[in-house]
């Protein structure tokens, strides 16, 4: 199954076609391409994937595999992502990176970064 990669020219289009949304989540997230591996921080997260803050982001429509912890979690999340969108810093806050759409998530991982959003819009 092919997913689409769009790549927005703002802020304001890419909010209005986003699923659900993102709130801000700074933890470390390792990823590994094909034959590089990274770690850098998340900026910000929601129920479909996350966005990662680099000055080297990869190209739309790369495969990543991902590892990170959520905040008082004590599980290692592992899941495939693919790159949707990236920024070169001009938009989204001048904040350079990619946003990473989650592949299939299992149904704990899915349900502890469901519960961490909704507590952290609560608490917002």
């Amino acid at each position: 199954m092919e997913k689409a990669i769009l790549q927005f020219d703002d802020a304001e289009s890419l909010n209005e076609r986003r699923k659900s949304e993102r709130v801000n989540l700074l933890v470390r997230v390792t990823y590994q391409s094909v034959d590089e591996l990274f770690s850098e921080f998340s900026r910000n997260i929601n129920e479909g994937g996350l966005f990662i803050e680099t000055d080297a982001p990869k190209e739309l429509g790369t495969s990543l595999k991902l590892q990170f912890m959520l905040p008082g979690g004590d599980d290692v999340i592992e899941v495939d992502g693919i790159v949707v969108r990236v920024s070169n810093g001009d938009e989204d806050r001048g904040v350079p990176g990619m946003g990473i759409e989650f592949g299939d998530l299992n149904s704990d991982a899915r349900e502890s970064i469901d519960q961490l959003i909704r507590r952290l819009r609560t608490n917002a």
